[in-house]
């Protein structure tokens, strides 16, 4: 990609962290903005239509997957189309088109059941305590299953507790602070998972350089190239 620019597909990117990393995202990347309904420079695409999305993705060099219901609360019903459907047509999509690189938003929900002492790692099988995190763990195996059988390579990311502001701890519990991703760090995030190279399927923890942290960001950091700065306990 050093003739012409990265066309990197972005759906959801009407939502909190999709309007949020936007304008952090790399210069030299062509990032093609989607989300449910058209407006201000996006797109519209209705992951839950499987002709859209091949539509959408043709061409594109890496696909940057954010559309969901993020709710941990939501019912099935709700869950349904977008996070179980909307995410196997992404993934079926994608591979489809020959994208280089998927980038799928899972989230720490898919592993929240586990002991509230134990710092989650990227290579813990998912346990989540809620369907919306089922829906996460869902994401993770479509992104093994399309690593596993085509040339499309997939990260998956486990974000943390997405916030534009840093997190007080008067306000705060402590272990969502030690989850907090900033909007910098989400898209640095973002970019570290487009560019990596020499990756098949990995499952990538994502939250900021905290100084007491939920999940482990050293393979994350190592294997993607990530480079957080922000820190949910630092006043700088």
């Amino acid at each position: 990609m050093t003739d012409l620019r990265r066309r990197v597909v972005l759906t959801g990117a009407g939502g909190r962290i999709g309007s949020a990393i936007m304008p952090l995202l790399p210069a030299s990347w062509d990032v093609q903005r989607t989300d449910l309904e058209a407006h201000q420079g996006i797109a519209a695409l209705d992951v839950t239509d499987a002709d859209a999305c091949q539509a959408a993705f043709t061409g594109a060099d890496a696909v940057v997957h954010l559309a969901a219901v993020p709710d941990p609360t939501a019912s099935w019903e709700r869950l349904l189309p977008a996070n179980v459907v909307g995410t196997h047509h992404v993934a079926r999509a994608a591979a489809d088109c020959g994208v280089r690189r998927l980038v799928l938003a899972s989230s720490v929900h898919a592993v929240s059941a586990g002991p509230d002492q134990t710092q989650v790692r990227a290579g813990d099988p998912p346990r989540p305590a809620n369907l919306y995190g089922a829906t996460k763990a869902w994401a993770e195996a479509l992104g093994s299953w399309v690593a596993a059988t085509t040339s499309t390579s997939v990260v998956a990311l486990r974000i943390g507790c997405f916030a534009a502001q840093r997190p007080s701890a008067d306000t705060v519990p402590a272990r969502e602070m030690s989850a907090w991703l900033s909007p910098r760090d989400a898209a640095e995030l973002v970019r570290a998972s487009v560019e990596a190279e020499g990756l098949r399927f990995e499952v990538a923890n994502g939250i900021s350089a905290n100084r007491y942290r939920f999940a482990d960001l050293q393979d994350t950091m190592q294997r993607l190239g990530y480079r957080p700065v922000d820190d949910a306990w630092s006043s700088d």
